[in-house]
């Protein structure tokens, strides 16, 4: 039997769980921006009928759960578990937010990396037989993060130019376990799949996860978060090439979440000098989330909601559709 350990840091799964229905809710000015149209939801009250930015990044993500699950026919008694996690004290967002869901949680903190933590997280439960359906999600807010990382919204502190803007929303996914892959496996001629599996065909399957570790060049700015970021996001890639031996060429797209500007023309040289040219395949969500020219973002967009609205609202629909046959996200 083939090995779901690969390499130092991958795994390949042998039924590659699915990505049943995905949903994306954002604020104002993310609307705005180049992704406006693919949204599912576009609040316009930044703190959602709420008394403070925490509560509202928990209404985000209360609202995109309800409507991942919705998306992918489902009721909320079938999801097994959840898997979330946000950028505040202890969860704020995630623990309030998704209260009213009443499904065991698993609470991940894996700051601008949550979306794909939670969702390599998810995959393997699914993947393992621990339950059918996981609900994978996370968020962030401009006023949530600045109030607890930088500086009081009403200091107007001057940002600068390397400094990014957390983005304002939640985006989730629910990832199922794979009928088609079960009957791949003990398919024989003139058997027929089954209807489940049938329904299955045309849906994003997810066929490994390579984690990363902990990469600290030394940068001591935080408001240059991008700088931060790209080492290890750098050593991600690589390893990923390494374990699955692939080359960049083999995807139509690898997509980092949030490294901005700066962090993308720093990435793109620790990956040059390891032999990889990443150039003409990279998308950072973060780059793609504002319109740099008219959008007052500096270095682009950021927080662990950037990657997971745009992973929900414009990744999975190219995938999909057929457009992008393979991503690396």
């Amino acid at each position: 039997m083939a090995k779901k350990q690969v390499g130092k840091q991958t795994i390949r799964f042998l039924h590659p769980p699915v990505i049943q229905g995905a949903a994306s809710v954002v604020g104002k000015k993310e609307g705005e921006g180049p992704y406006g149209e693919w949204f599912d939801c576009i609040e316009k009250d930044p703190k959602m009928g709420g008394d403070s930015w925490e509560e509202a990044e928990g209404k985000f993500q209360e609202k995109a759960a309800k409507l991942a699950i919705e998306h992918a026919g489902l009721q909320q008694k079938e999801i097994r578990y959840i898997v979330a996690g946000d950028l505040l004290g202890q969860l704020m967002a995630s623990s309030f937010g998704l209260l009213s869901l009443q499904i065991p949680l698993f609470g991940v903190y894996g700051a601008c990396s949550t979306m794909g933590e939670s969702m390599g997280i998810a995959a393997m439960i699914v993947e393992g037989g621990f339950a059918d359906h996981v609900l994978a999600l996370t968020s962030s807010h401009f006023a949530s993060a600045e109030k607890q990382f930088r500086f009081p919204l009403g200091y107007g502190n001057q940002r600068p130019k390397a400094s990014t803007w957390t983005a304002t929303g939640s985006g989730a996914v629910v990832i199922s376990k794979s009928v088609l892959e079960e009957e791949k496996e003990s398919h024989k001629i003139g058997q027929n799949y089954s209807k489940e599996a049938l329904k299955e065909k045309g849906k994003v399957h997810i066929e490994g996860i390579t984690t990363g570790k902990v990469i600290d060049f030394g940068i001591k700015d935080s408001m240059n978060m991008g700088a931060c970021m790209a080492p290890a996001a750098a050593d991600t890639l690589y390893r990923h090439f390494k374990d699955f031996n692939t080359t960049p060429e083999d995807y139509d797209k690898i997509i980092t979440g949030d490294l901005g500007i700066v962090g993308k023309t720093i990435l793109m040289d620790l990956l040059r000098e390891k032999g990889y040219d990443i150039s003409k395949k990279h998308m950072d969500c973060g780059v793609e989330m504002f319109d740099g020219s008219s959008q007052d973002t500096h270095a682009g967009g950021s927080g662990c909601g950037c990657a997971a609205v745009t992973l929900s609202a414009y990744i999975l629909p190219k995938l999909a559709s057929g457009e992008w046959k393979r991503v690396l996200f």
